[in-house]
């Protein structure tokens, strides 16, 4: 299909919420992550893992980091003490290394330039969300829906849904940008567009190629290619 400038041009005008995952899509929270993994394994007695080691497990959240760090799967006995062991020093230490990724600051900008929205729908918890968010100083987040807002967490798509409504926006208007498999079903299954970002941590297990997302992100900068290559195509 052919798009044409002036439908490129035009789609900028468009009322559009583009929502996006946190860890690994907006933020590289993976350094506090993997250091609190790592003050861990010292305390166990053993010697810390390479970031690179640490960093795809990112997404899946306390289960994933404990898994690579401590070999423990959620069936392990053991398993509930380190999730609240590793918590806790998390939340303490979660805003010490965490910033945006490269590109992302200039991407919002030409999000609120065009008069487009944005939010954030994570499956971190607020008490850890929160602290982040305030610390990176968002002020024009339209709105954030964290893991606990919702009965449910993606890959349902009701914390989707919920932001969109809080936003005033309908699924058709909505855009959603995660690095998970889990991030593209939510999107599908909220009836929103899927962008898949590539540059993020992007889980171990499947490649981004195979979760069908409407667009894939090698790079924070192809987010704007793909939002306006979306608009474009719903102008035609």
């Amino acid at each position: 299909m052919s798009i044409s400038f002036n439908h490129y041009q035009d789609s900028t005008n468009m009322r559009t919420l583009v929502l996006f995952d946190f860890d690994g899509t907006l933020a590289d929270t993976a350094p506090d992550m993997a250091a609190a993994a790592n003050r861990q394994r010292i305390s166990h007695g053993l010697s810390p893992m390479p970031i690179e080691a640490l960093r795809p497990y990112v997404s899946m959240g306390a289960r994933g980091m404990i898994k690579a760090s401590l070999g423990m799967e959620s069936t392990h006995p053991e398993f509930e003490n380190a999730k609240q062991e590793f918590l806790q020093d998390y939340e303490e230490h979660c805003t010490e290394l965490t910033k945006l990724f490269d590109g992302i600051d200039e991407l919002l900008e030409k999000i609120r330039s065009s008069g487009m929205k944005w939010g954030i729908v994570t499956n971190k918890h607020t008490r850890f969300a929160d602290p982040i968010i305030k610390w990176l100083n968002l002020p024009d987040c339209a709105v954030v829906v964290c893991g606990d807002t919702t009965p449910h967490s993606k890959p349902h798509p009701m914390p989707l849904l919920h932001a969109a409504k809080l936003a005033g926006y309908e699924s058709s208007e909505s855009i959603y940008v995660g690095d998970d498999l889990r991030d593209i079903q939510a999107a599908k299954a909220a009836g929103m567009t899927s962008i898949a970002a590539a540059y993020g941590y992007c889980g171990t297990e499947t490649p981004v190629q195979s979760w069908n997302a409407d667009f894939i992100a090698r790079c924070v900068q192809d987010i704007w290619e793909c939002i306006h290559t979306h608009q474009a195509l719903r102008l035609t």
